[in-house]
């Protein structure tokens, strides 16, 4: 069985083990490693259809490791990250979570973007008792009987199509036409835009796919016949480049509007600037104006970072501190489980957004309230968090421009 299986033992480069001492590279001191390191596993698309993010992503999972390593480790031990490729493939991330699950022994599982890899494992992962980060926007996958084991940190499938339902509206649309692969939150979209414009005295019909062809005119051409003065694109990078190219050479001039998976940079150096023309997306947005969003983007070189690839981060972070929080028992994705609400939604707690401090904080007995570079980390009761933010962004002139952040 072919494994794409990349291990990162964070803080350690350079570094040498002596006397049960490890000394950690950019930290400049050592502390003695009480135990095994805490396993966490991230599965992200590194390859595949969806992996226009799985680089950044990767990044900030290790960076994550590494600033807890830097801050002491978890209660003395230090944490590792195990980062697998999930292909873009739910049957190849069933194999990756379970080698995590069953072989690496990890406390919990990070990164899980597309929705269809997240509905394929989140069994695995809450029969396990592993607990299940997730930047996967299907409703259904909060719906399962997980049991309290997954924590959504992106918007909705359900909040992510009003949001774009009511931007098309904006935008003085009254017929909608969705295009967009068969996958767990297609017809969601559909029904959801659609009703918006049905409320607002508009029309809104939908098309579903075949994914990976070569051309979607026939489907462009069902669409166009409705006289749409609004397409929908719901697809991923490859077949929206498919799509945006179809229409162009059907000379629709209508507006076009994204979600952050389908038209994003990629896409919009991937495709001749006069295609993507005025192309809008909705982007899941990242704290931007907040401390940890500008320390991360500074130590991963970058001059912006995806919400996705903030929220990986988080992932690992949000474990660590959970585990932090008590000391006194063995870690496990039960204990993850049990105290994740009380490290990022103590409304007692000490506000927080370094890593460092709020592990020293913790070892002083002291509550706290982490918020990361993805935003604020409360959770409803069914593990979806709560108050986010969108950017909303057009193609122009080949580029991807900020318009607003609501």
């Amino acid at each position: 069985m072919r494994m794409n299986r990349r291990h990162f033992l964070a803080g350690v480069a350079g570094a040498g083990t002596l006397a049960g001492t490890l000394t950690l590279g950019g930290a400049g001191r050592a502390f003695a490693q009480a135990g095994q390191p805490i396993k966490i596993g991230i599965v992200i698309p590194l390859t595949g259809a969806t992996s226009q993010f799985g680089t950044t992503m990767s990044a900030a999972a290790k960076a994550a490791a590494k600033d807890i390593n830097d801050a002491g480790g978890v209660n003395g031990r230090m944490v590792e990250v195990l980062i697998e490729d999930d292909q873009s493939n739910p049957e190849a991330a069933v194999r990756a979570a379970r080698k995590l699950i069953d072989v690496d022994k990890v406390v919990s599982i990070g990164g899980s973007y597309a929705s269809a890899v997240t509905s394929a494992i989140a069994p695995l992962c809450y029969e396990s008792k592993t607990v299940l980060f997730t930047s996967s926007g299907a409703d259904s996958i909060t719906k399962t009987p997980h049991n309290g084991y997954i924590f959504r940190t992106s918007p909705t499938v359900t909040l992510q199509g009003t949001r774009v339902g009511q931007y098309a509206l904006e935008l003085g649309a009254k017929k909608m036409f969705f295009l967009g692969p068969q996958t767990p939150f297609a017809q969601n979209y559909i029904d959801i835009i659609s009703g918006l414009f049905k409320d607002a005295g508009g029309t809104g019909q939908g098309l579903i796919y075949e994914d990976k062809r070569a051309s979607y005119r026939t489907e462009v051409d069902q669409a166009l016949r409705t006289k749409p003065d609004v397409i929908v694109l719901g697809g991923y990078v490859p077949d929206t480049s498919v799509v945006l190219k179809d229409l162009y050479r059907a000379g629709f001039t209508g507006k076009k509007i994204g979600f952050s998976f389908g038209v994003n940079p990629v896409l919009a150096d991937g495709v001749p600037a006069e295609v993507s023309e005025g192309t809008a997306s909705l982007v899941p947005s990242a704290a931007e104006d907040s401390p940890a969003y500008k320390t991360l983007i500074g130590k991963l070189g970058k001059p912006a970072l995806d919400s996705y690839s903030c929220q990986v981060y988080d992932h690992v972070v949000l474990t660590a501190l959970a585990l932090a929080s008590d000391p006194a028992t063995a870690a496990s994705g039960v204990v993850v489980h049990d105290k994740v609400r009380a490290i990022s939604q103590d409304a007692a707690g000490t506000k927080v957004t370094d890593v460092g401090q709020a592990l020293k904080l913790l070892a002083d007995k002291k509550a706290i309230n982490y918020d990361g570079p993805s935003g604020p980390l409360a959770f409803a009761a069914n593990g979806d968090v709560e108050g986010v933010f969108f950017r909303y962004e057009e193609v122009q002139k080949g580029k991807l421009t900020l318009l607003k952040v609501a």
